[in-house]
């Protein structure tokens, strides 16, 4: 090699790395800022519950702010998948705000959401605002949205490790390029102390009895991991399903979230509690030590895919939290391992099936409840994935591999079956 070739690999490095920071530090900071004014807004509707009965309005606006200044957007973590694969024009910046604001409208009103998707779409979309700024092409372009998603999820979550791997993992048959693994992981570290230095916190669980592994407890983690797959496949079904009926009923899309807005108002007061609205971080942490009913996971993918398809912003991934937590709480009252190991597979491993991400989620588990933990989350997380169908949440994601041939053998069995 010589001095010059070297001095331009050199520039190449050092222009990446500058792109690495930047994506991380901004982005951080806007997670940072994102979950400070959540945690401000959940606060202040648990104080005053009679936010809940102006959701209507709330959906209203989040609709109008959409349909007339973000219908190029409104697609949220679904374009960034489809530029990704097929790369046509920069995400508007405007992403960022419109998702920033109507999440926070959804939580602050009673919608059931999560917080993944705000993040993610807000590192995407700063990410890709540097493509015209270095002058870089379509192959850079996919790099840099992968930079975005890892820093968005490592930020939001506290999980460098597996933020970086959710982005990789979640565009992998989408091909990805060798320099986007070491970038990918750098941008998440550097958000990911962004947020450490403006002192936000996360959320910390802990599983403090982990058994050994033998065979009888390895029957028990694949069953549930069995049923945290069938859970996620119901998950994303739910959303999808809520999502094409109020396409497919209501014409003007501002009107959707304001009558699922009225729809969910009207729920939540009959059911009579506010457990299964906003993130439901209470309910996940109390489901590390104390069972919960066998329906509260039910209710939750029900408010959540009835709000998300209604046309709220917000995440569906801290749902999914809730979900597998809540799920394997109850599964405690029949499954002989302990409860905070259960509501931890169950964390993770629903979200490892409707993701189709079961790396990220195995190593997400172990940078939440520790490493010790990792073979029943990773068993887990491997058997929801391959039993939750080949229906995400994100209706752009490639399915390949194993999992996509497994079920393409199954279909045309039953086809010749039938």
């Amino acid at each position: 090699m010589n001095l010059e070739n070297a001095k331009k690999i050199m520039l190449v490095t050092v222009k990446w790395i500058f792109i690495c920071a930047l994506t991380g530090i901004i982005s951080g900071s806007a997670s940072a800022f994102f979950l400070v004014a959540l945690e401000w807004v959940s606060h202040y509707r648990e104080h005053n519950n009679w936010l809940i009965w102006l959701l209507p309005i709330g959906g209203l606006i989040i609709g109008l702010c959409y349909h007339y200044y973000g219908k190029d957007v409104v697609k949220g973590n679904n374009l960034l998948l489809e530029e990704y694969e097929n790369p046509q024009k920069i995400i508007p910046l405007k992403m960022a705000p419109l998702v920033l604001i109507g999440t926070l409208i959804t939580h602050l009103f009673g919608g059931s959401a999560g917080r993944e998707g705000t993040a993610v779409q807000m590192g995407g979309a700063i990410a890709d605002q540097f493509t015209k700024l270095f002058k870089l092409d379509n192959s850079d372009r996919k790099t840099l949205i992968i930079m975005g998603i890892s820093a968005g999820f490592a930020s939001v979550f506290g999980t460098p490790l597996a933020g970086a791997l959710f982005a990789l993992e979640l565009l992998y048959f989408s091909k990805i390029s060798f320099k986007s693994i070491p970038l990918s992981f750098i941008t998440a570290y550097v958000a990911y102390f962004t947020v450490e230095f403006w002192e936000v916190k996360h959320t910390h669980y802990s599983i403090p009895i982990i058994p050994e592994m033998n065979l009888t407890h390895l029957f028990w983690v694949i069953l549930t991991g069995l049923l945290f797959g069938l859970a996620a496949m119901l998950f994303s079904r739910s959303t999808h399903f809520w999502g094409a009926l109020f396409s497919k009923t209501i014409s003007f899309p501002p009107l959707r979230p304001f009558i699922g807005g009225i729809i969910l108002t009207l729920a939540i007061y009959f059911i009579g509690t506010t457990k299964y609205i906003g993130l439901g971080i209470p309910m996940i942490v109390d489901a590390f030590s104390n069972p919960n009913t066998p329906y509260d996971f039910l209710l939750k993918i029900l408010f959540t895919g009835f709000t998300l398809g209604a046309g709220f912003k917000g995440g569906e991934v801290t749902p999914l939290f809730f979900i597998g937590a809540t799920l394997g709480s109850a599964l405690s009252l029949l499954v002989p391992l302990p409860i905070a190991l259960l509501a931890g597979m169950g964390f993770v491993a629903v979200f490892s099936g409707a993701t189709h991400t079961p790396i990220a989620c195995t190593v997400m588990g172990m940078e939440l409840f520790g490493i010790e933990s990792g073979v029943f989350i990773g068993i887990a997380c491997i058997v929801a994935y391959f039993s939750s169908g080949s229906v995400g949440i994100y209706k752009a994601q490639i399915v390949k591999g194993a999992k996509y041939h497994l079920y393409q053998k199954v279909k045309s069995t039953a086809m010749e079956l039938l």
